[in-house]
C-alpha cells in the first residue's frame, strides 16, 4: 500500500464537505487535505492521487496534488490550496443571471478536455474500469448484468481525456483561472459517457437533495443542462434531442458504479428494474 503522512488535524481548519469527503484547510500553509469517510479504502484514496498526479502533469488545469495523509482512521491526500475560489455551482447560486454564460463556457471547457488527447499509461480507461468492476457479481443483479456489459464491450475505446465526474460543481473559478476539481475518476474513452453522466446529475428532481449537491434548485439545473447540452452539442431542436437521447444508456450503465462510489453498497434489484433496465429500451426514466 502507498505511504500515507499523518497529519494532525488541530492544525487545520474543516472548510468543506461532499457526498464521500470533508476537506480541511491548513491554518498556516497553501494546502487543503481532503479525507474520505471512514471505510473509504486506502487504495481507492492512493488511486484517485495518482491519477490527479497524471491530470496535473499532463497540463489539464487542476490544483497540484502534494502527498497521500491520514489522520489516523480516514484516508486521502493534500492539494494546494486555491485561494479565492468559487465553483460554477456556488456563483450560479449567488448570480443566478450568470446561469446561462457561465453554462456555456462549463461546455466550452469539456470540450476541450475531450479534445484533449489522454496518456493512456497512467490514465485508465474508463470501459476497462466499468469491466472491472462489474466482474464482481455482487455488484449488478443477474437480470441486467449481460446487457450491460454487452453494451460496455460493444462501445469503442478512445484515447481521449474524460472528466469522470463532470458536473457545475466540479470547476472552481480563481480570480482568471480556472480549474478542473475532484479529478479522480479521470480517465480515457468516448465523451458520451462523460455527458450521461452529467445529463443524469442535471436531472435531480428533488429541491433539497439539487440545494445539497449543487446549491442550485432542480428548475436552475434543468436550465443549465438545456444550455451546456445545446453549446456543447451545437445542435437544437430536434437533432438535439437525438444526440441526447443517445446518452441514455451510458449513464445507465454507469449508474451502478457511481452508487456504489457514493454509498459503498451495490444497486439494489429495484433501482435496477425502475432506473437501469427500461433504459436500454430507449425510455428517459429520470
Amino acid at each position: 500500500m502507498e505511504t500515507y503522512e499523518k497529519i494532525n488535524l488541530d492544525d487545520y481548519t474543516l472548510s468543506g464537505a461532499g457526498g464521500t469527503a470533508l476537506t480541511y484547510t491548513h491554518k498556516q500553509e497553501k494546502r487543503l487535505a481532503k479525507l474520505y469517510t471512514p471505510g473509504y479504502a486506502a487504495d481507492m484514496a492512493a488511486q484517485e492521487f495518482t491519477t490527479s498526479q497524471a491530470v496535473y502533469e499532463l497540463g489539464i488545469p487542476t490544483p497540484r496534488p502534494i502527498r497521500l495523509v491520514t489522520d489516523g482512521e480516514r484516508y486521502g491526500a493534500e492539494y494546494e490550496l486555491i485561494e479565492n475560489k468559487k465553483s460554477f455551482a456556488r456563483i450560479i447560486s449567488e448570480n443566478p443571471e450568470r446561469l446561462e454564460p457561465l453554462s456555456q463556457e462549463f461546455a466550452t471547457l469539456a470540450r476541450r478536455i475531450h479534445a484533449t488527447p489522454a496518456d493512456t499509461t497512467r490514465v485508465p480507461s474508463i470501459k476497462q474500469r466499468l469491466l472491472s468492476f462489474y466482474e464482481d457479481r455482487e455488484m449488478l443483479p443477474d437480470f441486467i448484468r449481460g446487457r450491460i456489459v454487452d453494451f460496455i464491450q460493444a462501445v469503442p475505446e478512445h484515447p481521449y481525456c474524460l472528466h469522470g465526474d463532470l458536473q457545475i460543481g466540479n470547476i472552481i473559478r480563481s480570480g482568471s483561472r480556472d480549474l478542473w476539481i475532484d479529478v479522480g475518476q479521470f480517465s480515457y474513452g468516448v465523451p458520451e459517457w462523460d455527458l450521461g453522466f452529467t445529463w443524469r446529475v442535471t436531472g435531480i428532481t428533488r429541491e433539497e437533495r439539487s440545494q445539497e449537491l449543487f446549491h442550485l434548485s432542480p428548475a436552475q439545473l434543468s436550465r443549465h443542462w438545456q444550455v451546456f447540452s445545446k453549446a456543447y452539442f451545437k445542435a437544437d431542436g430536434k437533432e438535439l434531442e437525438d444526440k441526447v437521447r443517445t446518452l441514455f444508456p451510458y449513464a445507465a450503465a454507469r449508474l451502478p458504479y457511481m452508487i456504489f462510489l457514493a454509498f459503498h453498497k451495490p444497486i439494489n434489484e429495484q433501482i435496477a428494474r425502475k432506473f437501469v433496465a427500461p433504459v436500454f429500451d430507449g425510455e428517459n426514466v429520470w
